[in-house]
Formats: C-alpha cells, structure tokens, sequence
C-alpha cells in the first residue's frame, strides 16, 4: 500500500483518486474549491497537511496554481518521495519547478487524452527524476506510461506540440461540421473527413507537407473564398481565415524556407 495524496479533487484528481483507493492505496487528497470527495479518500484541510507522510503526491490542479502548490507541498516531503506535477504547465515551467529545493524526486506528467473519455487509463507521459515512481503507482491500474528521456519538462514538451494536432484539428472538424449543417450537407462533410482520418497516415503526412506550400497562392484564396462563403452562412470561420492567413504567409516565403 502506497501513501498517495491528490492535490484537485475536480474531474482528473477524483478520477485517479477513486482508483487507487479502489486498488488499495491510502488516498489523501485536498481541494480548496470542489465540494465533493470521493467515496474513502480523506480530505485535508490544507495541500501542505495532505501531503504529510505522502510517498507520492499528484498535483491535477490548474497550470495556474502549479507554482503555489509546490511552494506549499515541496518543504514537506520526505526522502524517497516523489512529486508528480500534472499541470498543464510550460515546459519551461516544469524545468523551473523540478530544480526546487527539497527531498521527493519530480516528475512532469502529460495527460495524452480525454480523461473524461478514458478515466484513469488515460495514457500519460513522464519525464524527470520521479517518472519511474508514477509508471510504477499507476501502471498495475493499467495505465500506459511513457516515459520519455530529458529533464522535466520533456514530457510536457511532447504534448503541447501533440495539441498543435489535436486541438487545431478538433477544432477544424468543428466548423466544417458546423458549416455542413447550416448547408444541410452534414453527412456529406462527416464521411469526408472521417476518409481524410482514415488510411495511411504517413502518406497523408507527407502529401500535407509538399503539397501545402506548393499550392499556397492558390489555396490562400480559396480559403479566402471559403471564409466568405462561411460568412454567408452565418457560420463562425476562425479556422478558415487562419488558414487562408497560413497559407497566404508560406505563399511570400522563400520555397527553400518551405522544405
């Protein structure tokens, strides 16, 4: 049994918490805001009090509060501890807090998914000096850990640039569906894009790559005209005017710039 403590107890912390109390683990957790406590995790009055005796604590707060709740929880880990740091914070961030001061080993944490989705099997990646200790907690709950070379921050560094993807990409599907359906062309422009998904992903890659820049003149504006045509739809067109403003930016480059 191992002396955990949750530092956010929101929709990631509970999550987490609840599992490893169900795996058997003692749970401490704290939350200066959410209300409720999952079922056989005590609640500390302060993060430093949670942390007390802890082997290892996971901070799922905001990025906002991952500094403050270092401050507060890193002075009061013992030897052999360790600090896992789930924040979306910078890569610079996590670097910053992994050379503290104090005993437990720190590991930046990414969190590769919905966890709302996929729970507590969210796959995660972990870098710095503790990242072994999270793979070792959370893998028997059949988490897929990753843990990547470098120091903090390294982990974090992979999944931002997986959000340049993901949530540019999600929010690309957004308005296209949006625009199909102010057209009435919903399901035409869903079949579309799940055969874009689908296939060889290399090969899209790599056509995406050449492609783009070659035809940036003519792309540009026929985003440009897309844009416009979203407009009169009444459709929102953020992802389309970025595009076209992409695309018109790679069309003044030198074509060397571009390879």
């Amino acid at each position: 049994m191992t002396a955990v403590t949750v530092i956010g107890l929101g929709e990631a912390g509970a999550t987490y918490a609840a599992a490893l109390h169900a795996a058997g683990h003692k749970v401490t957790g704290f939350d200066p805001v959410a209300s409720t406590t999952p079922a056989g995790i005590t609640r500390a009055a302060t993060a430093a009090e949670a942390c007390a005796g802890a082997d290892i604590v996971l901070v799922m707060t905001g990025a906002a509060a991952a500094r403050s709740v270092a401050a507060e929880c890193l002075p009061v880990l013992g030897p052999g501890s360790c600090y896992a740091d789930f924040t979306s914070s910078s890569p610079g961030t996590m670097q910053e807090l992994g050379r503290q001061p104090g005993n437990a080993d720190f590991a930046d944490v990414a969190i590769l998914g919905p966890v709302s989705a996929l729970g507590e099997k969210t796959p995660l990646m972990a870098s710095g000096p503790g990242a072994r200790a999270v793979a070792d907690l959370l893998g028997p709950l059949g988490v897929e850990v990753e843990i990547a070379e470098g120091e903090p921050g390294a982990a974090m560094a992979h999944k931002l640039l997986r959000s340049v993807l993901m949530k540019g990409l999600a929010s690309v599907v957004v308005e296209a569906v949006t625009a199909g359906r102010a057209a009435g062309l919903e399901d035409w422009i869903r079949a579309q894009i799940a055969s874009q998904l689908a296939g060889n992903g290399q090969a899209v890659i790599d056509r995406f790559l050449t492609g783009t820049a070659k035809h940036a003149v003519r792309r540009s504006k026929e985003m440009q005209d897309t844009a416009s045509y979203l407009g009169d739809l009444g459709v929102p067109a953020e992802m389309t005017t970025a595009s076209a403003a992409a695309l018109a930016r790679m069309a003044r480059e030198p074509a060397a710039a571009l390879r």
